[in-house]
């Protein structure tokens, strides 16, 4: 694998763990959706990382279109205004690494989550200056392998790489024509990738320590 010119993460399961806060927000929006329904910490594990039609579609089998994307609306209502309360659990070594690696390259995100969610997230961890863009799939509907050639096109970078955690990551960055790193642990793994790291220290280490 080339030296990258940048390097383009995922958010959940890669920098940090909100699914604490998200439970809390999909809790509280279905109450005041009239839900009648809890969901686990197990639930929203396991749909991380999908995109919203197919989250939605799997929650909600049995309603129609217009009704999932109200429940949504009303979920990342709830969502926005806890999560500069509660945040996450950032795992270790992200913060401090990000803004080492920002030094050498040009850093982006790009995931599935909903508008607005990784200003939010850039804005708890104070991490807004060390990042040049994002993109999460709740501005445009589009599938992350779309969103990630759209950064690359819009900052015309030449040696990209993606950084994920999960086999759909795999496939988007595949579809992306990137080499795929994986971070072991996250939400999910996967057994084609260019290189692994089991912990972010080390990730920033092999990055800071390659050779033009």
């Amino acid at each position: 694998m080339l030296k990258p010119d940048s390097l383009i993460f995922d958010l959940d399961g890669t920098l940090w763990d909100a699914l604490d806060t998200y439970l809390e927000s999909w809790n509280e929006g279905a109450k005041i959706e009239d839900l009648n329904r809890v969901f686990t910490r197990d639930d929203l594990h396991y749909v991380m990382g999908w995109e919203r039609s197919k989250v939605l579609s799997h929650f909600f089998p049995e309603m129609d279109e217009e009704g999932r994307e109200r429940v949504y609306k009303t979920i990342n209502e709830c969502r926005l205004r806890l999560m500069p309360e509660r945040g996450g659990v950032m795992y270790e070594g992200v913060r401090e690494g990000l803004i080492e690696l920002s030094k050498k390259y040009k850093l982006f995100i790009v995931s599935n989550c909903p508008e607005n969610l990784i200003v939010e997230f850039l804005k708890w961890a104070d991490l807004e200056e060390y990042v040049t863009d994002e993109m999460a799939h709740g501005v445009n509907s589009m599938p992350k392998h779309y969103n990630i050639k759209l950064l690359v096109d819009r900052h015309n970078l030449k040696t990209p790489v993606y950084i994920g955690d999960t086999l759909g990551d795999e496939l988007e960055t595949r579809k992306a024509g990137l080499p795929f790193v994986l971070l072991t642990y996250g939400f999910g793994t996967t057994e084609d990738y260019d290189l692994k790291f089991d912990d972010f220290i080390t990730f920033t280490e092999y990055f800071m320590n390659l050779e033009d």
